[in-house]
């Protein structure tokens, strides 16, 4: 017979004289209040891990967030690589880029080009452009492709120049298209406009 521990508490504590028997109440009455403040505080502190959980979780989140449009940025690149190859051989393909002259101080406000007298490209400059164009900056404009041979080149710059007076200059030219792709650089300027193969 296996002895009954909780009915010998019982007694001892019912057989104690009243003082012992009220210390052990108040020693029970004390040890379950801070049972109770230790419940209490674990309860409300339970809310704030709830909180920290989620917040690693969101954070977690957003690095993979993060790293998926970098794939998405690095595979659209590559799209437009191929798409590119595709679409402009390198045999047909054609290339017109335009830079300032240098040292030139006139505002370049737009560029037409016409390619065997179509009108292939029509760009007007913001701001941020033109400072770029002035640092040295060169411009893809067009990107087309064309039979092997002599093709007429119009090119027309319109702007304003250092004295604050609206220009408009054209140029005719003629470009010679071999096998491989031809890349043709336009240096825009207040009084010039000229060509050069690149």
């Amino acid at each position: 017979m296996k002895p009954n521990y909780g009915r010998t508490v019982l007694i001892r504590f019912f057989n104690e004289k009243p003082e012992g028997a009220k210390q052990r109440v108040a020693h029970m009455y004390k040890f379950l209040k801070m049972i109770v403040v230790g419940i209490s505080a674990f309860l409300f502190s339970l809310p704030a891990y709830g909180e920290q959980a989620p917040k690693e979780q969101i954070k977690g989140l957003d690095e993979q967030v993060q790293e998926i449009k970098t794939d998405v940025l690095s595979i659209a690149t590559e799209l437009n690589r191929l798409e590119e190859k595709l679409l402009y051989p390198s045999d047909t393909q054609v290339a017109i880029f335009v830079s300032l002259a240098e040292g030139d101080k006139s505002r370049l406000d737009a560029v037409d080009i016409e390619l065997d007298g179509t009108s292939v490209a029509h760009h007007l400059y913001t701001f941020k452009e033109l400072e770029a164009l002035q640092k040295g900056g060169v411009q893809r404009i067009y990107v087309g492709n064309i039979r092997t041979g002599d093709h007429a080149l119009q090119v027309t710059v319109q702007g304003k120049t250092e004295g604050d007076s609206d220009f408009r200059k054209g140029e005719r030219f003629t470009i010679t298209k071999n096998i491989g792709p031809k890349l043709v650089g336009v240096v825009a300027g207040g009084k010039t406009v000229t060509l050069k193969d690149w």
